[in-house]
């Protein structure tokens, strides 16, 4: 179960509406790591204090996942939404590659060579019939 939590300082206003709203769309955006992770942080400031210079609100997000250190990303918008929309897509991209090396061992298939059944590479020929046989590269030793 993923825990969301929506911190603001005190430049920007919204409240508890604010504040589910914003858990909402980090629930819907995060959706597909909901079994790794148990804690999303987002804390969202106005860096100008209610002036308008450009991209002066600022998201940052924490997530941490289970039995792995946690990972935070930062974006500056000129709007809150832009701020974490953009910060929503890099946390994306950053679980992806992080959680996807978490599968990854040494020794697993590769694109370069498909695993068969046994563990060993193997190639696919193809027959007239339409029918497919597996055979052991050349070169290697047959277990």
């Amino acid at each position: 179960m993923m825990q969301i939590q929506v911190n603001t300082d005190s430049n920007v206003s919204g409240g508890e509406g604010l504040a589910d709203r914003i858990a909402g769309t980090v629930e819907a955006r995060l959706a597909r790591f909901g079994d790794y992770l148990t804690r999303v942080e987002v804390h969202l400031a106005d860096e100008s204090a209610g002036r308008t210079t450009g991209a002066d609100k600022r998201c940052m997000i924490e997530a941490r996942a289970a039995g792995r250190q946690p990972v935070a990303v930062t974006s500056h918008a000129a709007t809150i939404d832009e701020a974490l929309s953009t910060a929503l897509g890099k946390l994306d991209t950053l679980l992806a590659r992080d959680l996807g090396r978490r599968d990854q061992h040494k020794g697993s298939a590769s694109i370069r060579t498909g695993a068969g059944e046994d563990g060993a590479p193997a190639t696919t020929i193809e027959h007239d019939e339409g029918e497919a046989e597996r055979r052991a590269e050349p070169g290697l030793p047959d277990e």
